[in-house]
Formats: structure tokens, C-alpha cells, sequence
């Protein structure tokens, strides 16, 4: 299988925030946004697999910034690694000033997809091949994220690690 760079699964959603999407503190739910990025993070991933995918985890959400009514929200999501049948999808959430046009990054998040054929069974998705500093540095970064999930969930045992016990070693 050839493998595929991560802008080639680059998705953009920009919508803007509506009154019945927000809380009593006329902020977007922070539900409805994660919906928003569940939703831009597989068409990202079908575009790497060209398969069904379905969202396998949330592995990382931050709201580091409330989005208020009214406000242009653009979610930005693509491929930063991708396993036998599992793909690391990193989505940043950017909010456009109404008055400058000026874009600051709101929230970010990482959701894991696996690609399925049509019974639901796991199928195997290309490599990636990073391009940018980013993409490189989110690649790196997807096995630590990968082997610390599987360590905490029991399914790797500690010395099996090895990218974990770099860092501390």
C-alpha cells in the first residue's frame, strides 16, 4: 500500500455558532462541538482509507477557549499517523474575530478511527508520510499517545513500551 500525506485527508468545516447551540452563558455546548469534530475527523479518515471508519476513541479534547454565539468556527482535521487499521486523527478548532477576520486557535482535540469493510471487520489503511515540521512532529508524537493508551488500558506491558521508556530514560 503507498503511503498517503496527511494533507491529503485535510478536512475544513466552518460553520457559525446559532442560540440553540449554546449554553446560559451564550458559549457553543461543548457536546456540540465535540460532534462537529467527531464529524470533520471521518471525513478525514475515510479520505486516508477510503473505508468506512468509525470513531474508536476520544483520546484528547482541550477547551482551552469558550466559543461565543455568533462566532465563525472553522475545525481543521487530518491524518497525523495511521496503524494497521487504526488512524490518529488531529483536529485544531480555530475561531474567526467578526470584526478583523483574524483566526485564534480555540480548542484542539484527537480522535482514533479504524477503517472497516462492509461486516465491520477491521481492514488495513495506508501509511503516512509526513511532510511539514507539524505533521512530523505529530507523527513522533502518535506512538508515545498510542503505547501510553494501550499501557493504561492493560493491553501492553510496561517494557513493551519503548517509546515511552525514551523518554524518561
Amino acid at each position: 500500500m503507498n503511503p498517503k500525506h496527511p494533507s491529503e485527508s485535510l478536512t475544513v468545516l466552518t460553520d457559525l455558532v446559532l442560540p440553540s447551540e449554546t449554553n446560559p452563558l451564550n458559549n457553543l455546548f461543548g457536546g456540540e462541538l465535540l460532534a462537529r469534530m467527531d464529524r470533520a475527523a471521518s471525513i478525514a479518515a475515510r479520505r486516508h482509507s477510503r473505508r468506512i471508519v468509525v470513531t474508536a476513541s476520544v483520546n484528547h479534547v482541550a477547551f482551552n477557549r469558550a466559543i461565543p454565539l455568533g462566532a465563525v468556527v472553522t475545525i481543521e482535521a487530518k491524518v497525523s499517523r495511521s496503524f494497521k487499521s487504526s488512524m490518529e486523527v488531529f483536529i485544531d478548532v480555530w475561531v474567526e474575530d467578526r470584526e478583523s477576520g483574524s483566526r485564534t486557535k480555540a480548542n484542539e482535540a484527537i480522535y482514533t478511527f479504524v477503517a472497516v469493510d462492509d461486516s465491520g471487520r477491521p481492514v488495513e489503511v495506508p501509511p503516512i508520510a509526513p511532510e511539514t515540521e507539524l505533521e512530523i512532529q505529530r507523527f513522533e508524537a502518535a506512538l508515545r499517545r498510542k503505547q501510553l493508551s494501550l499501557l493504561l488500558a492493560g493491553k501492553m506491558k510496561p517494557s513493551e513500551a519503548t517509546e515511552l521508556k525514551a523518554l524518561f530514560l
